[in-house]
Formats: C-alpha cells, sequence, structure tokens
C-alpha cells in the first residue's frame, strides 16, 4: 500500500520538475551581424544569446532565407557550441543566393541543450539589403 502511494508521489514529482524545467527557459536570441561574400557563397554572421542562467549546448540549426513570402535559401548547420549564461556566440551560416539585396528574414529552429533537455526553440533574425556601391 505504501509503495504504490510513493512511486505516484515519485512519478508526480517528476512530472512537475519536467513542466517546471521546460517552461522556465526562455528562448535564445538571434541578430544577424554581418554578410560575407565568397565567390561561391555567402556566409551570415548570426549572434546567438543564452539568456537563461545556466550554460547552454547548441546543436542544431535549420533555418530559411526568406524575402518576404518567398523561399530564397534553406539547409541546416550542425553545431557543437557551449554558450554561457547570459553570453553570446557567433555562427556562421552558409546562404547561397544572389538576392542580398532584398531585405529578408532568417527563419529556423534552434536544438540545444539545456540541462541535460533537448530543447528546440524557433528563432528568427532580420537581414538588412546590401548596400550597393
Amino acid at each position: 500500500m505504501v509503495l504504490p502511494l510513493l512511486t505516484r508521489l515519485v512519478l508526480t514529482v517528476a512530472l512537475v520538475a519536467g513542466v517546471v524545467a521546460c517552461h522556465g527557459a526562455r528562448s535564445p536570441e538571434l541578430r544577424v551581424i554581418g554578410v560575407h561574400e565568397a565567390p561561391r557563397h555567402e556566409v551570415v554572421f548570426v549572434q546567438v544569446t543564452n539568456p537563461a542562467k545556466r550554460p547552454m549546448h547548441l546543436t542544431k540549426l535549420e533555418y530559411v532565407f526568406a524575402a518576404g513570402r518567398a523561399k530564397i535559401s534553406e539547409g541546416e548547420v550542425a553545431l557543437e557550441r557551449e554558450v554561457p549564461a547570459g553570453a553570446a556566440i557567433v555562427v556562421e551560416v552558409p546562404f547561397d543566393s544572389s538576392s542580398a539585396e532584398l531585405p529578408m528574414t532568417l527563419q529556423g529552429k534552434l536544438t540545444t541543450e539545456l540541462d541535460q533537455i533537448v530543447r528546440i526553440f524557433r528563432v528568427s533574425a532580420a537581414i538588412a539589403p546590401r548596400a550597393t556601391p
């Protein structure tokens, strides 16, 4: 009789702890900080900020570059980066298109690990059009 009650109590505490852990994390923030032109493709430098009070491990960024409703380019970048609490890092995202003259957005899903829990955050950032010479 005591064992089933104890089992239910442990499961309830584990469930509540899981909900609190998932609910307490704020989404990482993305900000485009530059575009580098290369002969074959461009690279967009994206700053990823960790707003959490604990380190966050980045594992993957799935992304889409879009101008208005038109999809310009898409892909996935494998990451193995640690972002300290409250800190920011720069991630290079390849961009294969000649449409950098248009205002665009980078939208995607950032896969992270925070306190040994895998989290997927929806992220987005605006890209200013490239200045013409």
